[in-house]
């Protein structure tokens, strides 16, 4: 199908602009970047993508009717596009330099047509924006989403299709079939599979590209000239003579741990910064600090490239100690303890009802088509994790998207049918690299010790990337592959690759790079090696659970369903809801109706189900009917005289039911005192069967007062709710 790139006619004002379109979904994208370096002496760039809710043909319905704060999608789709995945084309790392000039890139969705999901827009209009615009720029880019349905990849499925996909693929690169970015989430497809969608992923993204490049050629961009902040020569020669001994015997003592490792190179780093301060007076501070680090980043590399040595003594391939724990406290519906090196995980499981789950707002639903989610993982990264003090709040975009790629790993393996809602939090106790993944293998433990039946176990595991580029073109000429990564390995490295599955496939995958683009071999190598990796993790789990418990624990919630018939849905209930809300509020239960006469009850603990069948048996113990056959006439008592009619009772334990001024008498009456009725008073009255809207009993006096009809005197057969039993076979009433 045709998109659409195009540009000079909206946001004129900005640095750059594109516009992509996609069957009648349209994205802008705009790039702004400030002339002047910022003070902060990093790249300071900021994506946000925002979804307009007249976009989708919808008003929002907050209060304020307008949109408000990001949503997780808005805010998911932003960190696609953000720094490590996309903006670092912009530094050419060979040479060592920055971009410090602050700069923004906005996508205003513009139309959605609920076919065509607009985030794969977004990150092609933000590359075209900076293509041709006069920010300086290592680019572009291009981007496909690819799904697998019956077996056959589809480029930029329709809705539609991704609905029967088995595969979520977004696929960025550069030229030359270079790789850039990779998310995945997958029904545990075989990696043959997987590998082939990446390969003509990245086989369509070139098309993208030659359509920015004819974009850009028709335009005639010239780049503007800027600052690049590079640390100089003779700093950086001096650091090394001062430091870099130090620094070696640190890296390869296998004895540190990630704090006392810190510590040591933090005091080498001080030594070192007043040693070149007093050699340099002249230099600016950031050209004194970014010298050490490119020594010690240097050494690091080295290390890994030459000597096949890592900091804690590893091999390449090698995975550091995991140990795993389950059933931590018997109150929670299930959790599990993953250590893996000095990386620990919490994670707990809760289960709720139905009634629980997530309810997407419109503009979401419109855009994806998803309403309801009834399983989440969140994950939540303290500051004591890293031995740091900071501000607790809510969560940032860093926890939501480490959170979401876990859940996307666990998704595949929960059942569609499970009746409650699932919640697993996922809390990191101690960080030093690949909390998520920790997170997934966590949180597969967890949802086993909770009892419910997944399909399979999921692990996850991050490999990462060390190379050696030419420094004429730029181009690979060496690299390392790292199973296991620790967080110095991901800060020092060139590539953080994460990936899950089970024992059978892939689940998700996420690559973040900080390489202009990698070729598609590395990627194929970097999966084999987690392939093998994920196996090892699987086995050491499995010996600590191997498959599900077939029991949820007593202290979990319980789920069971009423019968209700229609002509007992207004006992049931009660005016108002009244005894619904005295139910709930009185047990901590949860009701919800499934159909006409059936209702679900969610109880947080047995106790609370036991107290609720109580409450229902007494609310509804006097409320036994005797079968009535239709036509036949009976003796009611009068129990209430209203101004709209009179209500009766037909045998004693009956809830009284109205008997409209209509239906008293031939004549048209507006009171029942016109006719002498009082209360106690018993009348004759004919019965008509029960409305098919509300079960309400049918009854008339009026018309006794033609011929007369005999009496049915045979008043048996009782029938009334039934709570967690057999739906009746016969009907409570004759229609």
């Amino acid at each position: 199908r045709k998109m659409e790139l195009s540009s000079g006619k909206l946001a004129r004002f900005a640095d750059g602009s594109a516009v992509v379109q996609l069957g009648d979904t349209a994205v802008m994208v705009t790039a702004v970047s400030k002339t002047k370096p910022s003070a902060s002496q990093f790249m300071p760039l900021v994506v946000d993508y925002r979804q307009k809710a007249a976009a989708a043909g919808r008003i929002p319905t907050n209060y304020l009717r307008r949109e408000l704060g990001s949503t997780d999608k808005e805010i998911l789709t932003s960190r696609v596009i953000d720094f490590e995945y996309f903006f670092c084309r912009s530094v050419n790392q060979t040479k060592k330099v920055g971009y410090f000039y602050d700069t923004q890139i906005l996508c205003n969705l513009l139309a959605v047509d609920g076919v065509n999901d607009p985030d794969v827009l977004a990150i092609n209009g933000a590359s075209a924006a900076l293509a041709l615009s006069d920010i300086p720029w290592n680019g572009p880019i291009g981007a496909v989403r690819v799904g697998l349905v019956d077996g056959e990849t589809v480029i930029n499925p329709t809705r539609k299709q991704m609905s029967s996909s088995a595969l979520n693929l977004v696929v960025a690169a550069a030229p030359q079939n270079q790789v850039v970015m990779l998310e995945a989430t997958a029904e545990n497809i075989l990696q043959q599979d997987f590998c082939h969608a990446i390969k003509v992923g990245v086989k369509h993204t070139q098309q993208v590209i030659q359509g920015i490049q004819q974009l850009v050629k028709e335009q005639g961009v010239a780049k503007r000239t800027v600052q690049l902040f590079v640390a100089p020569e003779k700093i950086v020669e001096c650091a090394k003579e001062l430091a870099s001994n130090k620094i070696y015997a640190v890296f390869t003592d296998s004895s540190h741990d990630k704090i006392s490792r810190d510590e040591a190179i933090n005091k080498i780093r001080l030594e070192t910064e007043e040693q070149l301060k007093a050699k340099f007076p002249e230099a600016e501070p950031y050209e004194i600090m970014e010298s050490f680090n490119v020594v010690s980043k240097d050494i690091f590399r080295k290390l890994v490239l030459n000597e096949y040595r890592r900091c804690d003594g590893r091999d390449l391939t090698s995975l550091r100690d995991i140990k795993c724990e389950v059933n931590m406290y018997k109150m929670l519906h299930g959790s599990a303890l993953f250590q893996r090196g000095q990386t620990q995980v919490l994670c707990t499981v809760t289960f709720d009802s139905i009634e629980s789950s997530v309810k997407s707002d419109l503009i979401s639903t419109a855009v994806s088509g998803i309403k309801d989610k009834n399983f989440m993982l969140h994950y939540e990264f303290p500051p004591y994790a890293t031995n740091e003090i900071g501000k607790v709040t809510g969560m940032n975009r860093r926890e939501l998207g480490h959170g979401a790629l876990a859940e996307r790993a666990l998704k595949p393996i929960i059942p569609q049918d499970f009746p409650f809602t699932i919640r697993v939090t996922s809390e990191v106790l101690e960080s030093n690299g690949s909390s998520s993944m920790a997170s997934a293998c966590g949180g597969s433990l967890a949802l086993m010790d909770a009892g419910v039946p997944v399909s399979s176990a999921v692990a996850g595991v991050a490999i990462g990337l060390i190379t050696k580029c030419s420094l004429e073109k730029g181009d690979i000429e060496d690299y390392r592959l790292l199973t296991d990564i620790l967080g110095i390995e991901d800060y020092y490295g060139d590539m953080d690759f994460k990936m899950a599955g089970t024992n059978k496939g892939i689940t998700a995958l996420q690559v973040d790079l900080k390489l202009p683009g990698i070729p598609v071999k590395i990627v194929m190598e970097a999966i084999q090696q987690a392939t093998a990796a994920k196996r090892e993790i699987l086995q050491i789990m499995n010996e600590t659970l191997a498959k599900p418990r077939p029991n949820r624990k007593e202290s979990g919630p319980v789920v069971e369903t009423i019968h209700v018939p229609l002509s007992k849905r207004l006992r049931f209930i009660g005016p108002g809801a009244y005894n619904l809300k005295k139910l709930q509020a009185q047990t901590g239960v949860t009701v919800s109706q499934l159909d006409e006469e059936t209702y679900s009850v969610f109880a947080p603990t047995p106790s609370a189900m036991h107290e609720a069948r109580e409450f229902i048996h007494e609310i509804c113990k006097d409320d036994q009917e005797v079968n009535l056959e239709f036509g036949a006439v009976y003796t009611a008592t009068i129990t209430e005289i209203r101004d709209s009619g009179v209500m009766v009772k037909l045998y004693p334990n009956m809830t009284p039911v109205l008997l409209h001024n209509s239906q008293l008498d031939q004549r048209k009456i507006k009171h029942p005192s016109a006719l002498g009725l009082e209360v106690g008073q018993e009348i004759q009255v004919k019965y008509f069967g029960r409305d098919p809207t509300d079960g309400r009993m049918r009854l008339s006096r009026k018309i006794l007062q033609s011929p007369a009809t005999t009496v049915l005197k045979t008043l048996t057969d009782k029938n009334s709710i039934v709570l967690g039993g057999t739906v009746p076979q016969s009907s409570t009433s004759s229609q």
